[in-house]
């Protein structure tokens, strides 16, 4: 058997529950499946009790854990290339995490090729990302605006397109029984049939919470009185958003009327979550791609979701075909920080909102379980968890090939030639 080519990786803890771990888990679980690969993983954006490398019951020796606190250090990547000599550097999220990487990317360059799975929210074209766009062999892209962008600011590297997917065996429609017994044990105060809305996010600024629960309770005023309920899954304490507590109490909606889901739980009760719902909300000024939802669609549940970054993909296809209602940007913030000196916030009313909810609780049963059927083909058809971790092995196979590592490294200079005038 020839040699597994060895992925040495960097994203958040792949055991976690955040999405840049969930993405990053399967696409090391189904590369493992193939017998081709090892890995060894740099584990962090969380804190950890324990810094000693870790290892799966199932995978062994090729699919080990370093924790780290961070993203790691630039000693350490030099540390794992000396000791580990791995085949391809492979990394995820948001660029102002890795400019530490970056600043040494001669050194990793020259032995093992770059790999940057990269997230960008909106627009304007980024062009201060180009010296880091550049800094990489070759860049995966997780929607179809980051696709442009990169492109556009960047068009000399290697760019594939490679979108989030979901476990659709995990995210799925269930029998109705199994709902009706989990809704009574959700809302155990009153188990009665209402219209539901779902929110699946962290309590932070730019998913619009306190929006999303203002709102709501201008959307009650216009059902009848204890019709509709919002169940919020998140934490209504979180430092990073509003008090959601003290909002609900300021406006009353402290019979039912919204209920909050604190605590972390595993994607089949997160699964039955969707399904007891009737529709899934997001108000997300800046959503990269947006998981919560593309989870609604694959257990059948139709979306209310803002046109801006990869929702837009979600909830319409390039037909034109809606899986919910897309909700028009009607304004653009220019915001920035010294490290991202601007991008668009896209903003969306409340009238656009609270008819788009009005629209969903007026429909039919069968029409929104239509709906939501329809989102769930959409997903099978363009985010099919076994052909984006297809293409993933395709990707890796091809740059092994194509440009080495170590002795065999191809296709990388570090020094260029050009002509001053």
């Amino acid at each position: 058997m020839s040699k597994k080519i060895k992925i040495l990786t960097i994203s958040d803890h792949p055991m976690s529950p955040s999405g840049v771990a969930g993405q990053t888990r399967y696409m090391i679980e189904a590369m493992l499946k193939t017998g081709k690969y090892s890995f060894i993983c740099l584990g962090g954006a969380m804190k950890h009790q324990d810094y000693r490398p870790q290892k799966t019951q199932e995978w062994g020796d090729d699919f080990v854990i370093v924790p780290v606190d961070g993203y790691g250090t630039q000693d350490l990547i030099r540390q794992l290339l000396k000791q580990q000599k791995p085949d391809i550097l492979w990394f995820m999220t948001d660029p102002r995490f890795y400019t530490w990487l970056w600043e040494i990317e001669d050194e990793i360059r020259s032995h093992v090729p770059m790999v940057y799975y990269h997230v960008w929210d909106n627009y304007p074209y980024p062009k201060f990302n180009s010296a880091y766009y550049q800094s990489n062999d070759v860049i995966a892209t997780i929607s179809k605006v980051t696709d442009d962008i990169v492109r556009t600011v960047s068009p000399e590297v290697e760019t594939h397109y490679i979108p989030h997917c979901v476990d659709m065996n995990v995210f799925r429609k269930v029998p109705e029984q199994n709902v009706i017994d989990f809704t009574k044990r959700v809302f155990s105060k009153d188990p009665s049939k209402k219209f539901t809305v779902f929110w699946n996010s962290r309590n932070a600024r730019r998913k619009n919470p306190g929006s999303v629960v203002w709102w709501f309770a201008d959307f009650l005023k216009q059902v009848p009185a204890g019709s509709a309920r919002l169940l919020m899954h998140t934490d209504p304490k979180d430092v990073h958003g509003p008090d959601l507590e003290a909002i609900i109490n300021e406006l009353g909606l402290t019979n039912g009327e919204v209920m909050f889901s604190p605590a972390r739980i595993g994607p089949q009760d997160l699964a039955m979550m969707y399904n007891l719902a009737d529709v899934t909300v997001s108000l997300s000024d800046a959503e990269g791609f947006g998981l919560s939802t593309m989870e609604s669609l694959a257990c059948e549940t139709p979306i209310i979701v803002p046109r801006t970054g990869g929702l837009q993909e979600q909830v319409k296809d390039s037909d034109g075909n809606q899986f919910g209602i897309e909700l028009p940007i009607v304004s653009q913030m220019i915001v920035g920080s010294q490290e991202v000196p601007f991008i668009y916030e896209d903003r969306v009313n409340k009238e656009d909102f609270v008819n788009a909810l009005l629209k969903m609780y007026n429909m039919s049963d069968a029409d929104r379980k239509a709906l939501g059927a329809a989102g769930r083909e959409h997903l099978n058809k363009n985010y099919d968890m076994a052909t984006l971790m297809n293409k993933w092995d395709e990707l890796f196979t091809k740059i092994h090939n194509e440009r080495g590592s170590w002795e065999n490294r191809k296709g990388y200079s570090r020094w260029t030639l050009k002509e001053i005038a």
